[in-house]
């Protein structure tokens, strides 16, 4: 891949100069899901599908860039000392907006750069294509602007990229879980102080199997920012009657006692997901450590009628994959992954069942929709990385 990479650079920009590889991962999430902006608890992996970038340093204040998922749209220009969202600018508003986000956090960047991106994250599917391309990008700026960043304040840079840059209020999981990546662990992430830890991912004779509805979703045209402020609104309310900083805070008890302060029926609903979410995560986590993968995946399997019932952000081809999965044999449990409103499902699956999962799964699916499902048997991965080579590249 990186050979490829490389050659491929050299036809777009030429071969003038020093220029490296490097890779950021995608993420999945096993449990925790829309409570990571609510001061849950989350448990995403990093994935060995991902971001790849070649990338070097410019003389002058050009910033060029050009994606291999997108060659229609051919080399996009922009320069360091105009950093704006620009529709037209297209996916490299997210490669800009980190740019600028560090920018604004006091890091000296002042040389453009010529910038070669390929994904294989299918686009658009809830794996956090964005959060990979954002954390690969601030990864190549530390490594070619020897900037003293911590992997933890790399995501949280990134984060504040797509909130203010990109305008998508999205909580930190994602930037976390990629730029904290650890092969063949889980991170159990507390979002409201960003402590953490790594939890081994044993599954014994199962995998984690991607399912992919193929509906394509957009965070910033989605219901995404709606429900954010219905929790929000929730928040507030409770707070007159439990001093509580975030929704995180109650216990599924706790929330019990105090609902009534909630005015508005939609926002009871929401607000009761995000609480009893956060305390599913805990209990699969604890189930993980104690090797009861049953357990872990019926919590899983609970996570997702949450979010088709409170959150209200499955939809037809997400409820219509999970419900499909789970009458598969060999599946331990299944969910939709990611913000939801098309994008993925997540499920655990025994390995000799995986290639009749596939073929059944899909098969309903596609009577059902009218169109293919795609799956992915995933790895989990580690976070950023410079793609080692036997030699420094020079022009």
């Amino acid at each position: 891949m990186r050979n490829d990479l490389i050659e491929i650079f050299e036809k777009i920009f030429g071969t003038e100069g020093e220029y490296r590889a490097y890779f950021a991962p995608g993420r999945v999430n096993l449990i925790g899901e829309h409570i990571d902006y609510n001061g849950g608890h989350v448990f995403p992996c990093a994935l060995t599908i991902g971001t790849y970038g070649v990338a070097r340093k410019r003389k002058d204040k050009i910033l060029r860039f050009y994606s291999m998922n997108f060659k229609e749209k051919g080399i996009i220009e922009s320069s360091i000392d105009n950093l704006v969202y620009k529709k037209e600018d297209d996916w490299t508003n997210y490669p800009k907006g980190v740019i600028w986000a560090l920018q604004k956090k006091g890091y000296k960047i002042d040389k453009g750069m010529d910038i070669l991106i390929y994904g294989n994250i299918p686009n658009a599917s809830g794996l956090s294509s964005s959060a990979s391309l954002e954390v690969l990008t601030g990864f190549i700026l530390m490594k070619l602007f020897n900037l003293d960043i911590s992997f933890t304040d790399l995501a949280l840079y990134s984060q504040y990229a797509e909130n203010k840059f990109v305008g998508v209020n999205c909580g930190i999981m994602d930037q976390f879980a990629i730029a904290m990546g650890k092969k063949d662990h889980g991170i159990f992430l507390n979002t409201s102080n960003l402590s953490y830890e790594y939890a081994p991912l044993i599954l014994a004779d199962a995998k984690i199997v991607i399912m992919n509805t193929n509906k394509r979703r957009g965070l910033g045209d989605s219901k995404y920012n709606q429900r954010r402020r219905e929790c929000e609104q929730a928040l507030s309310d409770l707070q007159k009657v439990v001093p509580v900083k975030e929704l995180g805070d109650l216990t599924e008890e706790e929330f019990e006692d105090y609902k009534s302060a909630i005015k508005n029926p939609i926002h009871v609903k929401r607000a009761k997901h995000a609480v009893y979410e956060n305390q599913r995560t805990i209990k699969a986590v604890k189930a993980l450590k104690n090797k009861d993968i049953a357990l872990f995946g019926q919590l899983m399997n609970d996570s997702h009628l949450s979010l088709q019932q409170n959150y209200e952000v499955t939809g037809i081809e997400l409820d219509t994959i999970v419900e499909a999965a789970l009458r598969q044999e060999g599946v331990i449990g299944a969910r939709m992954t990611g913000a939801g409103f098309g994008g993925c499902g997540v499920s655990i699956v025994k390995e000799a069942a995986i290639e009749n999962f596939i073929k059944n799964v899909g098969k309903e699916y596609k009577e059902k929709i009218g169109y293919d499902a795609s799956f992915y048997v995933v790895e989990t991965g580690n976070g950023p990385e410079v793609l080692v080579a036997d030699m420094v590249i020079y022009g």
